[in-house]
């Protein structure tokens, strides 16, 4: 895993638990921050219908210049995931993906130079696969973090110290209903940044984003330096002009998924892929983040 030395342009460094030396996460942020710019961030499902579809929609979207990419790893009992994407998981299953299909493809894109992607992957199949191994093959992969929906951050010790053996954050959730002490150990157990869940309960499209959600970020940039990212319910550009100077990145799943999904071929939802993403990836270019 490639890192580079910090060089002193932004610091997110907040935690004793992180290197000083950046991730292919961090970097992207502080190349976004200098830039005076949002990060953009699409979810994909792997294997949605087939790894040969997801391969070609991850080139699309690095052809879009996106920031970063959420690989979603397909389980039978999704947390958090509203229809959609809960959807794109049964189907994907269906077609027979595996851990060990998801690796392959990544590896078999390795040197095609995507951005940072950033395994969704539920903990219960990290630890089926053994915990060691599921993140020395993911690193070992091209995979530059992981995000655990159902790891609390005051039982994440071993998964971060794994993952940051092998070079990957590790990123926590945070949701409008955390508690203050449970936001403190989070912020303490994540890494690269931290994923902002703007409602409580499901993903999926949403017309408005909460007002709450605005107060949220604001606390949560005071106490912390970590890059703030936005997800569940962003499908447009207007949400992303909502975040404005209050967060610094946006997350968007189901809307892509969604167009994905009604694609005929691998080309057709390359296509529609890598439209969608230069779209919302122009509205993040217009956003200031909230680090400086």
């Amino acid at each position: 895993m490639f890192r580079r030395p910090f060089s002193g342009l932004v610091q997110f460094d907040n935690s004793s638990v992180r290197s000083i030396d950046m991730t292919a996460v961090s970097e992207v942020f502080q190349t976004t921050v200098a830039q005076s710019r949002m990060a953009f961030m699409p979810f994909v499902t792997a294997g949605d219908p087939d790894t040969e579809t997801t391969a070609a929609v991850l080139l699309a979207l690095r052809d879009a210049q996106v920031d970063l990419v959420e690989l979603g790893f397909p389980y039978s009992d999704p947390i958090a995931d509203g229809p959609v994407i809960q959807a794109s998981y049964t189907r994907a299953l269906l077609n027979g993906i595996t851990v060990e299909k998801i690796f392959a493809m990544m590896t078999g894109l390795k040197g095609a130079g995507l951005p940072p992607v950033l395994a969704m992957v539920s903990f219960a199949i990290i630890f089926r696969h053994g915990n060691s191994r599921f993140i020395r093959e993911a690193a070992e992969a091209g995979f530059s973090g992981l995000i655990i929906p159902d790891l609390p951050a005051d039982e994440a010790e071993e998964i971060l110290a794994a993952a940051q053996a092998s070079g990957l954050d590790l990123v926590q959730l945070i949701a409008p209903t955390t508690t203050a002490r449970r936001t403190s150990q989070i912020l303490e157990a994540s890494t690269g940044f931290l994923y902002c869940i703007s409602v409580a309960g499901t993903t999926g499209v949403r017309r408005d984003l909460p007002p709450e959600l605005l107060d949220q970020l604001r606390s949560l940039r005071t106490q912390s330096r970590l890059p703030l990212a936005v997800g569940f319910g962003i499908s447009g550009p207007e949400h992303v002009a909502n975040l404005d100077s209050v967060a610094d990145g946006v997350i968007v799943g189901s809307a892509m998924v969604r167009r994905i999904a009604e694609s005929g071929s691998a080309a057709a939802a390359a296509s529609v892929a890598g439209q969608f993403a230069r779209e919302m990836a122009a509205a993040a270019a217009a956003a200031k983040p909230s680090l400086r």
